[in-house]
């Protein structure tokens, strides 16, 4: 699933970084020294914050240009924290006709990098803010000041801002365990339009997502902007991530694509889209499969956490069901990916193509499957790390391998009490299991191999990367061991029938072991008596 706190990103630069800047452009300044003082001013005010500002110079005829640069905006009595705004330099381009319209022509943003705190911080934040904002209350005023109150519109409801440009931009968003590194994008491309604080502002951009990498293409709309709540400013866009590099999450490979759209706030974004794999694979097996989803997911801005509210995936021709979300683990590097799966109609050659290192699949069938999968966090391959607990049922299964599927039709007819019929060609079995996964192992409990004739109950181990299997368990028929056989060996037999069967069954315990490509099958001799 994909890092969808990019678009935030785009919406959050608009927000936070021009309400300030455009001020500068209110009025028409008539020294570089005013126009200074109008910039420190307008930001300070409107965004609430401690602005510092180093060198700014300008030119009035015969356009206005204004540059300045080192400039700094960090939260109010907050420098604790890195500035939430800070700008290389900067640019305004203004006519003057434009300007008596209260209009920009265009801002100009180089080095431009905005940091987000942690959701904790950023209440602090708000805490603060509202605690100054009930203090400065008119009814907090001294009642002898008579400074009227809204004496006419703000500036930030006056300007206007035509065209902000801020290329090669970075975003960090900080961690609330300072142990932790924070996570940084690169805004290769950034483009907004009719920037204003009380309208919604057009944008588009260009962004480096940081996990899986790969390049976003993102436009829409942000605002207006909520001055006294920023995380409640909407946002509403369409987006492309295209050539994401799935091998960076070790164990598994692939190249993913996706599109959709998304909207909401800057605190909670709702994102919908789907993403097609071509390639996917798990690297231990190397088999690619086509893997395409669509999906509903909600992401919490405040922690980074992405909740999916659904998945639909299709392998091949096999489609699913999943439903749950990437969370933050305490005290632990990384993310934790749980997730719920619901398989109903689906094929086990599909999954086998998937999981499974043989050239072809060993088996063919239908397959239903409920499962909870969790990831945790860690640079550990995916296969190792992964747990996986559930039940899975295959019906109408046959054996690809010739060899093996005569074994199971043989042990049919025989266990039958039919060994002298012609095998049937059709013969086939059904599975069912609980499994847990852990630490590259499967462990299957309650396992049956149900064929006419015969049930094979086992519980056992099978491990993944070393396809070894450890299984015991029973084999039920409906035939005694002397109608197996012909002849002597029948006579001989009959004398052991009495051993084998039980409530009108013949019970043989039996054992499983080997190679997933060389499997063993035998009597568990310790257990017939």
């Amino acid at each position: 699933m994909l890092s969808k706190r990019g678009w935030i990103i785009v919406s959050a630069i608009g927000g936070l970084l021009t309400l300030g800047i455009l001020l500068a452009a209110a009025r028409i300044p008539f020294s570089s020294q005013t126009l200074r003082d109008r910039v420190v001013e307008g930001l300070a005010e409107n965004l609430d914050a401690d602005v510092e500002l180093g060198g700014l110079t300008m030119r009035l005829l015969p356009r206005l240009r204004a540059q300045g640069s080192s400039l700094a905006v960090y939260h109010k009595g907050r420098r604790d924290l890195p500035p939430m705004i800070a700008v290389k330099t900067f640019t305004i381009d203004a006519g003057l006709l434009n300007l008596w319209r209260m209009h920009v022509s265009r801002v100009t943003l180089e080095g431009l990098q905005l940091s987000i705190p942690p959701g904790d911080t950023r209440r602090e934040l708000r805490a603060e803010r509202a605690a100054r904002d009930t203090t400065n209350a008119p009814d907090a005023r001294d009642a002898n000041d008579e400074t009227p109150q809204g004496d006419g519109p703000s500036l930030e409801r006056q300007v206007v801002i035509d065209e902000l440009l801020a290329d090669e931009a970075t975003v960090t968003i900080l961690r609330r365990d300072p142990t932790k590194p924070p996570r940084v994008w690169a805004l290769h491309t950034l483009r907004m339009t009719s920037v204003g604080a009380t309208q919604a502002m057009p944008f588009t951009s260009r962004i480096t997502n940081a996990l899986p990498p790969g390049q976003v293409d993102t436009e829409g709309s942000f605002g207006p902007f909520d001055r006294d709540d920023p995380g409640q400013s909407p946002i509403l866009g369409a987006f492309t991530f295209n050539n994401a590099d799935l091998s960076v999450f070790k164990g598994i490979a692939g190249t993913l694509s996706s599109k959709g759209t998304y909207g909401g706030t800057l605190d909670t974004l709702e994102a919908r889209g789907e993403t097609t794999t071509p390639n996917f694979s798990l690297t231990m097996v190397g088999h690619e499969v086509p893997l395409t989803a669509t999906y509903h997911a909600v992401i919490d801005a405040t922690n980074g956490e992405t909740r999916l509210e659904r998945i639909d995936a299709t392998v091949l021709e096999t489609s699913f069901v999943a439903t749950g979300g990437v969370f933050e683990v305490e005290g632990v590097k990384g993310r934790e990916v749980r997730v719920d799966v619901d398989m109903k109609g689906g094929r086990i050659e599909d999954m086998m193509r998937l999981a499974v290192k043989t050239p072809q699949p060993l088996m063919t069938g239908a397959l239903t499957l409920e499962a909870k999968l969790l990831i945790p966090p860690g640079p550990v391959d995916i296969v190792e790390k992964m747990r996986l607990d559930g039940v899975f049922n295959i019906e109408g299964g046959r054996f690809t391998n010739a060899a093996v599927q005569r074994q199971v039709t043989n042990l049919s007819r025989k266990a039958s009490g039919r060994k002298n019929e012609e095998p049937h060609p059709r013969v086939t079995s059904d599975f069912s299991a609980k499994f847990k996964m852990a630490e590259g192992r499967l462990s299957l409990n309650d396992l049956t191999f149900d064929i006419p004739g015969a049930i094979v109950a086992l519980d056992g181990r099978y491990a993944l990367r070393q396809g070894t299997l450890a299984f015991a368990g029973n084999l039920y028929m409906d035939a005694k061991v002397s109608q197996m056989v012909s002849g002597f060996k029948s006579l001989l037999l009959k004398l052991v029938d009495p051993i084998f069967r039980k409530q009108g069954r013949t019970v043989i315990p039996i054992k499983v072991s080997g190679t997933r490509d060389n499997p063993k099958f035998g009597l568990d001799a310790k257990r017939v008596f």
